[in-house]
């Protein structure tokens, strides 16, 4: 069967922050110079918003320079402003108040949801004449013969497990387009390909990321203060490790909980689940869950290098923008208004190599990122995460100075050394980590957690999580680290199994939450996340 082609002037590929802010732009130029642009927006989720997740405390200022009018609007779902902030330093039984750093103030930012607001915000860019096709996941880069971008091709649905069509196959469709908007998000495998075909990192340091996880609850309403922003430093992790977490009092006598802890970390008998388990047992957090109910769960990885990290933003026929590029702000723990601003950027510069016919590639994209306040914010973030290679109170150390003897103005740039997948040591070499059982009223294993995330995968379809060489993963991952894999993914995808003692790897794909902490973290780069079959993975309500 024949692939249907449609053609656009713009294609985008990814709901999130960064391509519905790129959507709206560039269909705001196109009405202010009244000129034609076709606009069209492809997200891998059953609809927008539901592979968003994000902490999330959320700075307005992108979208006060995006719409405007957006605090006049009845549905914008911004309803909890920030009231009150507190920094806790946590050791296994007590917590201490820290002053609030600059970077941690939220006056005049809000509590949201970011799934709910990329719907919003859809239907913004739906009102504009923005073409939006949730359910369509993106499979393949398609070049032309000059060997730039020319668009993507969706993935082929009703394939089975053996390759084979069912009954219900339908061929991808090919989207073709003059620019090519990669707004995937954090590691994404079109964005991964373009950065390795084109060297766009050949001039930047190795990308470094965190894993983060999430709940929603719904507390007593004499525990909950809506308004309420809490984070948190030290335990559960060691000095050495870097990792935080935070408690956001939203509306409707409703919590997110969630724990960030950075891939880098060296022992591979650390789970990132565990770890934010094991958070909420605090003193100082547990009595906010007496009574309470867990409504949700997530998880994903968040871009961490900065602007150290930042590969070159464009190659022919595209541009990489958001966390696809990693255009998070490490010390303020946000990112989406960045990302925003990088999305809204992209679509002035790719307006106008179309509109005045520049050529292929929209060189000026990056020069014009630089004349932002998102890089500035950049600039001024750039030393905070890898100052942390000397450990949590190093770190600290190197932000306070920075930020109150040189008030965020060093004249130095730190780097970042290693990729995450090359810090693990060896199992022989590392401490084994017991944890708790779970209780499953505070704390709960990883398939219930997995099941309230709503995630649905088509069984019979071929494994999105590939092996480039199916054997490293016993002769290597297991018999050097353990099997880490095991303990980073945070959904129980990954498990060895013993066949008469022989070990294999099993993969459950059909729990995957696409965190992508395993392309990430695979200490021989083994694991190649893929995209599955269109609208397959979670489907996260309010996170």
């Amino acid at each position: 069967m024949q692939r249907e082609v449609m053609q656009y002037d713009v294609l985008i590929v990814g709901g999130g922050p960064a391509g519905l802010a790129c959507a709206i732009r560039l269909k705001q130029l196109a009405a202010r110079r009244d000129v034609e642009l076709s606009v069209c927006l492809i997200e891998k989720g059953a609809e927008i918003g539901a592979h968003i997740l994000s902490g999330a405390v959320f700075e307005p200022r992108a979208l006060d320079e995006l719409l405007p009018e957006w605090r006049e609007s009845a549905d914008a779902p911004l309803n909890t402003p920030v009231l009150e902030d507190r920094l806790l330093f946590l050791t296994a039984k007590r917590a201490y108040k820290l002053p609030i750093p600059p970077s941690l103030e939220n006056g005049g930012n809000f509590i949201i949801s970011l799934g709910n607001l990329c719907r919003w915000l859809a239907k913004q860019a739906e009102a504009l004449g923005v073409e939006i096709y949730p359910g369509f996941a993106a499979a393949e880069v398609l070049y032309d013969e000059s060997g730039a971008v020319r668009g993507v091709a969706t993935g082929d649905m009703g394939v089975a497990r053996d390759g084979t069509h069912t009954d219900n196959y339908q061929p991808g469709v090919e989207l073709h387009a003059q620019q090519t908007v990669i707004a995937e998000g954090c590691r994404g495998s079109l964005s991964k390909e373009l950065i390795a075909r084109f060297k766009l990192a050949a001039d930047s340091e190795p990308q470094v990321y965190g894993l983060g996880i999430k709940e929603l609850w719904e507390i007593d309403p004499a525990l909950h203060h809506q308004g309420r922003v809490i984070h948190t430093l030290g335990w559960p992790m060691d000095a050495a490790t870097y990792g935080g977490g935070f408690l956001y009092h939203l509306e409707d006598n409703q919590v997110y909980v969630g724990f960030v802890v950075g891939l880098g970390y060296r022992n591979p008998y650390l789970s990132p689940y565990e770890e934010m388990q094991r958070y909420k047992t605090h003193p100082a957090l547990r009595d906010t869950f007496t009574g309470a109910h867990r409504i949700a769960y997530g998880a994903r990885a968040i871009s961490a290098g900065g602007l150290q990290s930042l590969p070159k933003l464009s190659f022919p026929g595209g541009v990489l923008t958001g966390d696809a590029a990693g255009f998070l702000n490490v010390p303020k723990i946000k990112g989406s208004h960045t990302a925003m601003k990088s999305g809204m950027t992209a679509a002035e510069t790719v307006f106008d190599v179309i509109r005045y016919k520049e050529g292929r590639e929209a060189t000026q994209y990056r020069t014009r990122m630089r004349k932002t306040w998102a890089w500035e914010e950049l600039y001024v973030a750039r030393n905070f995460k890898p100052a942390f290679r000397w450990g949590l109170f190093g770190g600290l150390a190197h932000a306070a100075l920075e930020a109150y003897v040189f008030k965020s103005g060093a004249p130095w740039t730190l780097q970042h050394h290693d990729a995450d997948h090359q810090r693990l040591k060896p199992a022989a070499r590392s401490e084994r980590i017991e944890y708790p059982s779970p209780d499953g009223e505070l704390t709960f294993d990883r398939l219930s957690s997995v099941y309230v995330s709503n995630t649905q995968h088509e069984e019979n379809q071929p494994c999105h999580l590939r092996l480039r060489e199916p054997a490293r993963a016993i002769d290597v991952n297991l018999a050097q680290y353990d099997a880490p894999e095991q303990r980073y993914c945070p959904a129980g995808v990954y498990e060895i199994l013993r066949d008469e003692g022989i070990p294999r790897l099993q993969i459950n794909a059909a729990n995957c939450v696409h965190c992508k902490a395993c392309d990430i973290k695979d200490p021989t780069q083994n694991i190649d996340w893929t995209v599955p079959q269109g609208g397959d993975g979670p489907n996260y309500p309010n996170m």
